[in-house]
């Protein structure tokens, strides 16, 4: 379901949109939601996917704690327009059990100028992989399920980046 942004004054105005779902993403949905009217001048998106991680993966299993999952990524999408003029700040992370070429996460930010919805869109992903909670389990090709699987310390290090601007 897209959630509808109204075109605040300024940032302190936004409520992100922040959904957990296990339905796939209306991407098309979502940007219509977020464009429109004359205050945006620029919407930067990112789309994730799950992988078949070369052919050998049959589905990502994806679980969560409700409630705190919204609340951290709420918290994240709320530092993101603290620190940019954003006009729109969506985060929808699915759960369950996706298919490789299945969507697994949407962001997106709208800003009257480009520089501001790269950096909120790029922050608001990078604190998603490091900060959400969220875990993920292989389920493999031959039908045995494998290990849950570890952060990754480039994840840590794009984050990184934003503790030094």
């Amino acid at each position: 379901m897209a959630g509808k942004v109204s075109k605040p004054a300024s940032s302190a105005d936004v409520v992100p949109v922040v959904q957990i779902q296990a339905e796939p993403i209306d991407i098309a949905a979502e940007i219509a939601a977020m464009t429109g009217g004359g205050a945006v001048g620029g919407l930067v998106t990112f789309s994730g996917y799950c992988r078949d991680e070369g052919g050998r993966l049959s589905a990502l299993e994806l679980e969560h704690y409700p409630g705190m999952a919204e609340r951290e990524i709420e918290r994240i999408a709320r530092e993101a327009l603290s620190r940019w003029p954003l006009l729109g700040c969506t985060a929808i992370h699915r759960f369950g059990l996706i298919r490789p070429g299945e969507d697994i996460v949407f962001v997106g930010c709208t800003s009257a100028h480009r520089k501001a919805a790269f950096d909120g869109a790029s922050f608001l992903m990078d604190f998603l992989k490091t900060r959400a909670p969220f875990w993920k389990r292989e389920h493999l090709i031959d039908g045995s399920t494998g290990g849950w699987v570890e952060s990754r310390n480039t994840d840590d290090h794009a984050a990184d980046r934003w503790h030094k601007l």
